[in-house]
């Protein structure tokens, strides 16, 4: 008789692959260089970048001559960080499609450093994301994730703060992606898959979102490209709440701007950065 093992479908393929989020993307790679700059890269360093979307922090670690695998579900944010690390001429990485809950594909210890901003904590079984972040980081090794803090005042948690509001509820048993901002459960799931809680430290950063176009305009780049945006406009329509829901984005980005500048938009947003001993 043969045996079937089942693969549990990740939901969070198709809303990243839904929009386009390197548009996104676009406008925090300021933020990604300085971030990647303060991690001590090193030439010759193996990393894994994982949820790396385009490339945002990958291929800033790649300048500074690491070798690098970058990681995301999305097949279309894998595709354009193959397309931007071709055209900067980089030889030393490679990204693929791969689930952050089930890394199948890397052995075991294979990475001096696992860096995920702002990527692995979308995915699904917080549990499983974290035993394999430790798997796969050599004993040595560092863990580096950049998590959105719930609650927080500033812009992220504020958009899906927002975005929450105007869609169904999630289905039973799910997790927000939002917990990996609460340091009490980032030690519960870390220790959990064997990391002593002396080993896992915490700070506040900031990643800066710059465009060179007005907040509406940077309102309607989510709207159009960002996936959670897009669903939330989608339930929205279908409850003739659009202009309200626009409305209250607009106020958000308006507010939360620093630019002198009405036509461009710097909007900074801060995040848990959690540093992880193996």
């Amino acid at each position: 008789m043969t045996q079937t093992t089942l693969t549990i479908p990740n939901p969070n393929k198709a809303l990243w692959e839904k929009g386009d989020f390197t548009r996104i993307a676009d406008t925090m790679r300021e933020s990604g260089v300085a971030l990647v700059s303060k991690l001590g890269i090193t030439k010759g360093l193996n990393i894994l970048d994982l949820g790396c979307g385009d490339g945002t922090t990958a291929i800033p670690e790649a300048k500074l001559g690491a070798k690098v695998l970058g990681v995301d579900i999305a097949r279309n944010l894998v595709d354009a960080g193959n397309r931007r690390a071709k055209a900067e001429g980089l030889t030393n990485i490679n990204f693929q499609e791969g689930d952050a809950t089930d890394l199948n594909s890397l052995h075991d210890q294979t990475f001096d450093l696992v860096v995920s901003i702002f990527g692995a904590m979308f995915a699904p079984r917080p549990f499983d994301v974290a035993k394999e972040m430790v798997r796969v980081t050599r004993k040595g090794g560092r863990i580096v994730m950049g998590n959105w803090i719930p609650g927080d005042p500033t812009l992220v948690a504020q958009i899906l703060k927002v975005s929450s509001s105007y869609t169904p509820a999630p289905p039973e048993g799910f997790v927000s992606p939002m917990l990996w901002g609460v340091e009490d459960n980032v030690i519960e799931r870390f220790t959990n898959a064997g990391i002593a809680k002396e080993n896992i430290s915490f700070t506040k950063d900031t990643f800066t979102f710059n465009a060179p176009y007005s907040p509406s305009e940077f309102v309607s780049t989510f709207k159009n490209y960002y996936g959670p945006t897009m669903n939330a406009f989608e339930a929205a329509e279908k409850n003739g709440k659009v202009m309200a829901l626009q409305s209250e984005l607009e106020a958000l980005f308006n507010s939360q701007n620093k630019s002198t500048d009405k036509n461009t938009t710097s909007i900074p947003a801060t995040f848990l950065l959690v540093t992880i001993k193996r």
